[in-house]
């Protein structure tokens, strides 16, 4: 559990560093994200899952 709290602590971080440092452009994306099909979206998500996979994979190895 502990190992689990650090690794979500340091998702938290990485994903708020753009929003700290570049605030207007965050908004910009976010309105992009708004307008893209679901489609393409699940898309997205579903490339970033597989990345995502692959990278706790070789942290295993």
């Amino acid at each position: 559990m502990e190992f689990f709290l650090c690794v979500l602590g340091m998702v938290m971080i990485i994903e708020g560093v753009p929003y700290f440092a570049f605030p207007e452009k965050m908004k910009l994306w976010i309105q992009k994200f708004l307008e893209m099909p679901d489609s393409a979206l699940r898309r997205f998500g579903f490339v970033l899952m597989i990345l995502g996979l692959c990278l706790v994979y070789m942290g295993k190895i």
